[in-house]
């Protein structure tokens, strides 16, 4: 973990006793950062699996694969139960540095699809490093394009289609929104991005941030290098792959951001905000306090992420209620 930068700022004390008892738990009391050599136990370590989130929702899932770019897309269909008809949809990008995760790292968007009496599709995209840029946005924009296209099959108003994500997801999302934007695709709602991974360049405060953090500026540089290879801060990065570059954010679908304090990404999250609003757009920015990277799935029951978990759904409530005017 680097040793030079800014000292983070207090965590919230609820979430802090979690992350202090995950830590000494399972990690020694030292957290695990994402690096070449411990990608395979990120990959085993972070996967929640289908009967766990069933267990949790009490959705039906149904897997589909499709033609993707180069190979197939594997996605699962969450339907919320006794869905009759159509309904808003959620189509999810996971988390996990570019590098993790699969299309079962999907809480957050069931426990939102929940509130909303919404479907979830969850595409399985390409990972970094065996499948660096543009594969992974390549297989988001597919996929939703594709859900789209399939809407009524699924049991999606195609007027309320939110695009999500989490993290890395977060970055994804705001990159296939632009794709969208630029090369044709379906009108969306809403664009959600919990904790966006947007910007390779790390030049913000909160990118050196310092602590025992969940998401260390070591494990973002392995993130950025896997998916970019020797390209990671230079000229000419796309923002179809680093989405904190675009300078006009101008029509995107009202977009909703949040991110805690105690995040590498929290100032990143606050310009790509400002950014919209300099362009003429619509978003709400949330910054927890306290709240470090995932806080609100690793200590749900905390005050902090029922304020975050009242404000997505608030927000997802008032965007859905335009599609029905």
């Amino acid at each position: 973990m680097s040793t030079a930068g800014y000292p983070a700022p207090p965590m919230d004390a609820d979430c802090a006793a979690v992350w202090r008892d995950i830590l000494d738990r399972y990690f020694g009391g030292v957290p695990s950062e994402l690096t070449e050599e411990t990608l395979p136990i990120s990959r085993a370590f972070n996967v929640p699996g289908r009967d766990y989130l069933l267990k949790l929702f009490p959705f039906t899932e149904q897997e589909r694969a499709i033609t993707g770019p180069e190979s197939q897309i594997v996605l699962s269909v969450f339907t919320p139960p006794d869905h009759a008809g159509v309904g808003p949809g959620i189509f999810w990008i996971h988390g996990g540095g570019m590098a993790y995760g699969d299309r079962f790292s999907a809480l957050p968007a069931l426990r939102l699809a929940t509130a909303a009496g919404a479907t979830v599709v969850s595409v399985e995209y390409r990972l970094a490093p065996e499948h660096p840029y543009p594969a992974p946005v390549d297989d988001c924009y597919a996929a939703l394009l594709w859900a789209a296209e399939q809407a009524d099959q699924l049991g999606i108003d195609p007027g309320a289609l939110i695009l999500a994500g989490s993290s890395a997801g977060g970055g994804l999302a705001a990159a296939t929104a632009l794709r969208v934007r630029d090369q044709g695709g379906p009108g969306l709602a809403g664009l959600l991005l919990l904790s966006p991974m947007l910007d390779d360049r790390m030049q913000t405060p909160s990118s050196h941030l310092t602590g025992d953090l969940l998401w260390s500026r070591t494990s973002n540089q392995t993130g950025w290098r896997m998916l970019l290879g020797d390209r990671v801060g230079a000229d000419g990065v796309s923002s179809y792959a680093a989405p904190g570059r675009a300078t006009d954010l101008s029509g995107l679908p009202p977009t909703f951001i949040d991110v805690g304090s105690v995040d590498l990404f929290r100032d990143e999250d606050v310009a790509f905000a400002s950014t919209i609003w300099a362009s003429g757009g619509d978003a709400e920015l949330h910054i927890w306090p306290g709240g470090f990277h995932g806080f609100e799935d690793m200590a749900p029951d905390s005050a902090l992420a029922t304020d975050a978990f009242t404000a997505r759904e608030r927000w997802l409530t008032r965007v859905l209620a335009r599609t029905r005017r």
